[in-house]
């Protein structure tokens, strides 16, 4: 009787769903694109699975990841593909040729991806293309003649690739192209003089090439140039003089170019901001040019020039930055360069006049305090009064930076759910919110001292993105290039109370934003580029992929009737089987008890336990026993009738994995054996249940005892930080080296290093972890795994943050970020405040003890001192320049060994007492160590949770 009601139920659904394909068969995607796009996703490689959904529907009609349509003419009844938005994603592979049978799309974007091989000369096909985002990805062979014929192109991003050859002639075709970006391959040859023709070029970034031959002088006839970008290239001969006819020129860069030769006068130029010559072979003397007051930037450095230091330098009341070093400049500096002009706080002017052959300064020797003047290398420091000019430089120090903001200085400490933050600017005192967060970078910006422009710049970001002024908070640091890499946060506008989030339409309308283009371009702040737009907390599962068109198409009305006819069906075939699945429930229960996990079978040394046992030992999971709740699930304390306690972490309903993932996680985690990594002892896969068993973590997580708790008064001293440290460091160090294969954490942080009975740092979640890469059939070991961002804001380190390129330097970093908690209690992040940028503050200025945490009691400065410079070391942004993990348990063992001896003993006996029983990580013992499969963290296993983030 079941069956025979579910077939007549779902045959009523099978006529609604048919009779909504004939209704709307009208507006399906034509069939040569559907073709086209099963194709190329044939030519990818998608190890993140992100474009499973290619293989389900109609594109346009079922919202394929990335795919976005339109209907193209009136006469026309199909969809077509637009946009093709493929931003990081993760995608290897190659570019197949059948993007050429898209032929109405007018953006294909697959940026900051890992593609290989060739651009397909079948791209040349696409008439109507308006951008072609090729850039930050693995692309070789030379550019298609085919591209220089795409009569609608705006834009060409191939940088950051690997592409040689010579720049086509045909290029010279391109009417509409405003923005040639073309930097950071391998290019070749001559720059054809021809593309002098373009009439609506605005930036040509050619920069860091291997272009040669001459400088072509038809470039001063290009009608709308504002950015010449060709540094780190090999031309022959000198800068066309004819270059100082360049009306429209903002900014001009020709640095490390292997020029000679005069500098040509550039005084005509009204709106010159920024020159760059530097690191030439450029002669003579400096031309007396009457630069314009938009001057910002002049770097003359490293060149052969002779002569003195010209007066129209003086009276430029923008300038940041005057760079003559290395040359052979004579004569004095004329005072007036810094005299009559306005500093306020934000204005900062840099004098590097070292090793030329200057005598001393005419006029004042008094400099406001926002000038730096360097003279070292010069005759003038033999004159005493010039000492103060001639020392040394301090090394600059990166790098992140902003302008705080004070307006949550008076907020409680971490009272935002998890997800949310503070939005520092809101007119909402203390307003929790859930940011949108943003990789962003200023490709040719036209100053050198970003603080001057920050506010202008947050005002043309925030018009430009139509939100207000204090929606955004951002941080940001130079970058090779020189580049401005932003780290941008934007918030929701408080409205009414609850209104603590975007809605979808909102986030996609900003993404949009971004990779449309629609930000005006900004002749100050010059090119921009997105790096990524992550999507964590509540926007995790928005996939922008909705297809858009003007006014209501066909297939909207067509979508209205069909809903009409079918709401009254299904919602018949609903009930129906609603009254069936309540009469079903009963069956269902009995079928689940006939249900025998094959996973005990496979697995040897973890124990499969009965549902009967994980029921017996949580009191029938009475809310009593509940010590957490994440995403995955709920965890509760169980004691057993031998009276072991343990944590079980149970999923609920809708969270279950598939039986062949469970087993997999389970037979993967059950190898790992180390005294400081959280044992798992094994699971429960029955009664439809997933359950897996840890070892009971009494002391609660590290962040417990760094926060103030009633649970946890009593504060750790120093030692005992130190020995937690030591701890972690030597479980994560086990994981990078010993295991087999070798994993990646990818979520180290506070609330993931449980502490035991005896205080032992135990590292648990693994919810997020990868294999390390293994040996190629070379025997090369590639360098990282790319994969998706994952991991929690504050934590995750800069470089996997942009390049999803994850290392063991990133678990480095995010144990760098945890020993910096230790040392000053703080949190990752706290008022928008990043703990490692304060820090660093700190440790600059000479004031790192006024950031220790003073629950802390006394402690050995010595020692502090060296563990504040490990843990600085772990978060430096450049990956090469932190050490290993195994540098770092070395360095802590040291920091340990010049304890008093007093506390080392202390430290000693305690660790002997807490080793007693436990297998080292050769040992042949059968307990086994971790981890959670899932969505909740290691802080799970006890109380005081907070789940996971998940950036996808």
């Amino acid at each position: 009787m079941f069956e025979s009601e579910l077939r007549s139920s779902w045959l009523r659904v099978f006529w609604a769903m048919s009779l909504l394909l004939v209704v709307s068969n009208s507006q399906s995607t034509h069939p040569a694109e559907v073709t086209a796009l099963q194709v190329i996703k044939e030519s990818f490689i998608d190890p993140g699975n992100l474009l499973s959904n290619w293989d389900r529907g109609d594109p346009c009609v079922s919202n394929w990841t990335g795919v976005l349509c339109f209907n193209r003419t009136l006469n026309d009844s199909y969809l077509h593909v637009r946009e093709l938005q493929l931003l990081n994603l993760n995608l290897a592979g190659t570019l197949s040729p059948a993007f050429g049978r898209l032929s109405y799309m007018q953006i294909l974007d697959v940026m900051w991806n890992n593609i290989g091989g060739s651009i397909p000369k079948e791209i040349g096909q696409l008439t109507n293309l308006e951008l072609l985002l090729l850039n930050g990805n693995q692309l070789t062979g030379s550019l298609p003649e085919e591209i220089g014929y795409l009569p609608n192109l705006d834009r060409i991003q191939i940088d950051q690739n690997h592409i040689s050859g010579q720049i086509p002639l045909s290029f010279a075709n391109l009417n509409k192209t405003k923005h040639f970006h073309m930097n950071n391959n391998s290019l070749s040859g001559q720059i054809p003089p021809e593309l002098s023709r373009l009439p609506s070029l605005v930036h040509m970034l050619l920069d860091n090439n291997n272009l040669s031959g001459y400088l072509p002088p038809q470039f001063s006839e290009l009608p709308k140039l504002l950015i010449l970008q060709l540094d780190n290239n090999h031309f022959d001969g000198s800068i066309p003089p004819s270059y100082g006819n360049m009306l429209q020129l903002l900014k001009l860069s020709l640095r490390n170019c292997s020029l000679q030769g005069p500098i040509p006068d550039l005084s005509r130029i009204p709106n010159l901001a920024y020159i760059d010559l530097s690191n030439n072979n450029l002669n003579g003397s400096i031309p007396p040019m009457n630069l314009s007051d938009d001057i910002t930037t002049i770097d003359l450095s490293r060149n052969q020039l002779t002569g003195t230091i010209p007066p129209s330098f003086s009276g430029l009341p923008n300038l940041q930055r005057l760079a003559l070093f290395n040359n052979s400049l004579n004569g004095s500096i004329p005072s007036t360069i810094w005299q009559n002009r306005t500093f306020n706080s934000t204005v900062q002017l840099t004098l590097d006049m070292k090793n030329n052959r200057l005598s001393g300064i005419s006029g004042s020797l008094n400099l406001p305090p926002n000038v730096t003047l360097s003279l070292q290398g010069n005759p003038a420091c033999t004159n005493a009064s010039m000492a103060r000019f001639c020392d040394s430089p301090s090394a600059i120090v990166s790098r992140l930076q902003s302008v705080p903001s004070n307006s949550t200085d008076n907020c409680p400490p971490q009272s935002c759910p998890t997800d949310y933050e503070y939005a520092p600017g809101s007119p909402a005192p203390c307003f929790c919110a859930a940011p949108l967060l943003i990789g962003y970078r200023l490709k040719s910006p036209g100053f050198s001292d970003f603080l001057a422009y920050f506010y202008s710049f947050e005002v043309y970001l925030t018009s430009g993105l139509e939100i207000n002024h204090f929606q955004l908070d951002l941080t940001y640091e130079w970058r090779k290039g020189p580049r401005l890499q932003m780290y941008l946060k934007i918030f929701p506008a408080y409205t009414v109370p609850g209104s603590n989030t975007f809605n979808t339409s909102e986030v996609l309308r900003i993404r949009s934003m971004f990779t449309q283009w629609k930000i005006p371009d900004s002749e100050i702040f010059g090119p921009y580029e997105l790096l990524n737009f992550t999507l964590v907390g509540p926007y995790a599962d928005i996939i922008p992929t909705s297809p858009s068109s003007s006014g209501i198409s066909k297939g909207a009305v067509a979508g209205i009737v069909v809903g009409a006819i079918v709401g009254a069906v299904l919602l018949s075939a609903f009930v129906s089987l609603y009254i069936l699945k309540k009469q079903r429930k009963k069956y269902h229960a009995v079928s689940r008890r006939r249900h025998v996990s094959r996973a005990s079978l496979k697995i040897e040394g973890v124990k499969s336990f009965t549902y009967s046992e994980m029921k017996h030992a949580t009191n029938n999971f009475d809310v009593a026993s509940e010590v957490g709740q994440g995403g995955y699930g709920k965890v509760y304390k169980g004691v057993f009738t031998d009276g072991t306690v343990v944590a079980i972490k149970r999923a609920q309903e809708g969270s279950l994995q598939g039986e062949k993932e469970f087993l997999t996680e389970i037979e993967l985690l059950s190898r790992l054996h180390h005294r400081n990594l959280v044992s798992l002892l094994g699971f429960c896969d029955e009664e439809g249940e997933q359950m897996l068993v840890y070892e009971f973590m009494s002391n609660g997580t590290l962040r417990d005892h760094l926060s103030v708790s009633e649970k946890y008064k009593e504060s750790l001293s120093f030692g005992m930080r130190l020995r937690i440290a030591l701890g972690s460091a030597k479980g994560i160090l086990y994981l990078h080296s010993e295991a087999d294969p070798p994993i990646f954490h990818r979520d180290i942080k506070a609330t993931n290093i449980l502490l035991d009975s005896k205080m032992v740092a135990k590292v648990a979640d693994f919810g997020l972890s990868r294999l390390a890469p293994v040996a190629d059939l070379e025997g090369v070991v590639p360098g990282h795994v790319s994969t998706v961002v994952k991991g929690t804001p504050g934590y995750l380190d800069p470089e996997y943050f942009l390049t999803h390129k994850l290392t063991d330097k990133s678990d480095v970093y995010s144990l760098g970020v945890v020993f910096l908690e230790l040392l000053t209690g703080m949190h990752p992040i706290t008022h928008g405040k990043n703990i490692v940028r304060e820090v660093n503050i700190a440790y600059r200025s000479g004031m790192i003890f006024s950031v220790i945490d003073a629950k802390m009691g006394s402690y050995p400065s010595e020692c502090v001192e060296k563990f504040v410079t490990l843990a600085l070391k772990c978060c430096r942004e450049d990956t090469d320049e932190r050490p290993s993990m195994a540098e770092v348990v070395r360095e802590l063992e040291n920091i340990r060994q010049m304890m008093p001896e007093t506390d080392s003993k202390i430290i000693d006996s305690i660790d002997i007492e807490a080793g007693k029983n436990v297998s080292s990580p050769s040992s042949s013992s059968t307990t086994k160590n971790p981890y959670v499969s899932s969505d909740i963290s290691g802080s799970d296993l006890v109380s005081g949770v907070i789940p996971t983030i998940a950036p996808r």
